[in-house]
């Protein structure tokens, strides 16, 4: 129990907790060992409340700290807030003197230290006021619990400039972050929302001496500066994001009704283009790292492996029936039976009877050594994001090898994987996906990859683009000259698909990914929409 001029220190140091979306820390979860904030046991003396929110605070544990408050909901979306703005690498509080109680309140100082970054260490004092409810003891909340000069309606933020700059600029050095007083925010006509949090994360992570926290009001106009200065002159840091091809995608993607993700990679150069979901498709890193089933988008794979294990070539003559029963598995095509037909119209048919045939005279790993020449098992640090590819792994058993050689089986692909295979294809070589131009925030590779050999992938672009100009994706022949494949996967009970269109155009490659469309019909309309509006 802390009373009169006794002094306890709470001083918890967070550790920077880097996201999918982005490098920042964020208010924790609650811990079920902190019976008080989990149990529901709160403090029985000032003294006590006092110190326990202010440990849950520098935890970072928002839930904890907001309800040993008297303002629960106020306070937790208050502290989300501050700790996603200000990002600090570490916290510490500390409590001060805790006044003797006068009635049903006491008094209780409090010192806050924030590092923000090298050399942005910023500490404050300030006073709260502790209230009894019933036997319990809680923090009341105002703004200035968080900080003495906050008021009401205002908040904390980070600005590096003195005036509106770009921190972020595109390829073409278009500004996609800007800032000033009120903080940094997104360029006017410069939406990337799921990237947001990582490139405002790499701006802190680089900032220079110019760097402050400020006391804005609701309109984000300056109050006051509290903390550190702004100068003028910031050095943008310039991605491999495009505003055009992101705006084509997100308006794009929208458009449509259900959960729909885009994907775009530059070949040539492996930067990443855009990545758009709209708001059906939720606010996670789906696009990005979510793994699904691809369908028939897989048998890319499927035909590299075959035609490298010399099972089969473009113009060999196979069956197409309407099904097949293979090992113990019956495999059929939607609704249709070409009899024998050369592989590269089966291919541009999307006929599965075709490609389960010969996944089962593959060897074991034959699928997924194939997977990996396409950078589907390969792993890749890019500043700011995290990624997964895919997962694809040698075939336990003969059944699984039929199923997974459809897209089907075990085999699982991110969007983001999607339009790496496709941006492999369209380069003949691999990719290394980038985020940045900067060479000091260049990707790192964990796991790398080499392509397939020269001739196979000029087989695979000549069925890919048969594809379009006379197979399941003709929606997007006057689309230029568009090279792709598309996918319809089942997934849980089977009565559901995702949708799929993966491929390229020019220096462009994207993919297309609906989730629970049931059809990839709706993808290839989709991509069509998204290359007419990507000059």
């Amino acid at each position: 129990m802390l009373i009169g001029g006794a002094v306890a220190v709470v001083a918890i140091v967070v550790a920077a907790v880097v996201l999918l979306s982005g490098g920042s820390p964020a208010p924790a979860a609650s811990s079920p060992s902190d019976e008080s904030t989990v149990a529901g046991v709160l403090a029985p003396d000032p003294a006590s409340a006092a110190e326990q929110y202010l440990k849950a605070f520098a935890a970072g544990d928002a839930d904890g700290a907001s309800r040993l408050t008297d303002d629960p909901s106020g306070s937790a979306a208050a502290l989300r807030d501050a700790w996603a703005t200000l990002r600090p690498t570490g916290v510490q509080a500390k409590v001060g003197q805790v006044g003797a109680a006068a009635g049903n309140k006491a008094s209780a100082a409090y010192t806050t230290t924030w590092t923000l970054g090298a050399g942005h260490v910023w500490s404050y004092d300030g006073t709260f006021d502790v209230v009894q409810s019933g036997s319990e003891w809680r923090v009341h909340w105002t703004l200035a619990v968080l900080q003495p000069k906050l008021q009401a309606g205002q908040r904390l933020v980070v600005a590096t400039s003195a005036g509106d700059e770009p921190v972020v600029v595109d390829r073409d050095g278009k500004p996609i972050l800007v800032t000033g007083p009120g903080g940094t925010r997104a360029a006017d006509g410069a939406a990337f929302p799921l990237l947001q949090s990582a490139l405002t994360g790499q701006v802190h992570a680089t900032a220079s001496d110019s760097f402050a926290v400020e006391r804005v009001d609701t309109a984000g106009k300056n109050l006051e500066t509290l903390f550190g200065k702004t100068t003028s002159g910031v050095q943008a840091l310039k991605s491999t994001l495009s505003a055009g091809v992101e705006s084509a995608a997100q308006s794009a993607v929208d458009g449509f009704g259900g959960k729909a993700l885009i994907v775009a990679i530059q070949p040539s150069t492996g930067g990443i283009l855009a990545v758009a979901q709209n708001a059906a498709a939720g606010t996670g890193p789906s696009a990005l790292s979510g793994l699904y089933a691809p369908g028939s988008t897989f048998k890319i794979a499927t035909a590299t492996a075959a035609l490298e294990a010399g099972i089969a070539t473009p113009d060999a003559s196979l069956p197409c029936p309407l099904t097949a029963r293979i090992g113990t598995r019956t495999i059929s095509n939607e609704g249709f039976d070409l009899g024998t037909v050369p592989m590269h119209r089966a291919f541009a048919k999307s006929c599965n009877t075709t490609f389960g045939t010969l996944a089962s005279q593959l060897p074991a790993d034959g699928l997924a050594k194939a997977a990996s020449q396409y950078g589907l098992n390969a792993d890749f640090d890019i500043p700011g994001v995290a990624t997964e590819a895919g997962k694809v792994v040698a075939a336990a058993g003969a059944d699984e090898q039929v199923e997974d050689g459809i897209g089907q089986g075990t085999v699982q692909v991110s969007p983001f994987g999607e339009a790496l295979m496709a941006a492999t294809v369209a380069a003949g070589k691999a990719v290394t996906p980038s985020l940045w131009s900067d060479p000091d925030l260049a990707t790192k590779v964990s796991t790398r990859y080499t392509a397939p050999p020269a001739g196979v992938l000029a087989s695979v672009r000549t069925m890919m683009r048969e594809v379009v100009t006379g197979g399941t994706a003709t929606g997007l022949s006057r689309s230029g000259t568009v090279f792709g494949k598309t996918g319809t996967a089942q997934f849980g009970s089977g009565a559901e698909a995702h949708g799929w269109f993966t491929g390229y155009r020019g220096d462009v490659a994207f993919v297309v990914f609906l989730e629970g469309a049931n059809d990839s019909g709706p993808a290839v309309t989709l991509g069509a929409k998204f290359l007419a509006g990507v000059k």
